[in-house]
């Protein structure tokens, strides 16, 4: 397994020779987001589909 500092060595010269460090920056953070989701996933924090439409429509009629 390879380090978080290996990772984001990786993803950078990935990247074209023309990117800028916003480009960078937003590469970066969306390998994040990934990781998170992937460890949420992991260790059962998510809903179902069923539970997240319960939820959102359980908030649609608290805001009538």
């Amino acid at each position: 397994m390879s380090t978080i500092k290996e990772s984001v060595i990786s993803i950078v010269k990935d990247m074209p020779e023309n990117s800028t460090l916003e480009d960078i920056m937003e590469s970066l953070y969306v390998k994040q987001k990934i990781l998170k989701g992937k460890k949420q996933l992991e260790t059962g924090q998510f809903y179902t589909h069923e539970e997240a439409r319960e939820r959102l429509l359980k908030l649609k009629s608290s805001d009538n």
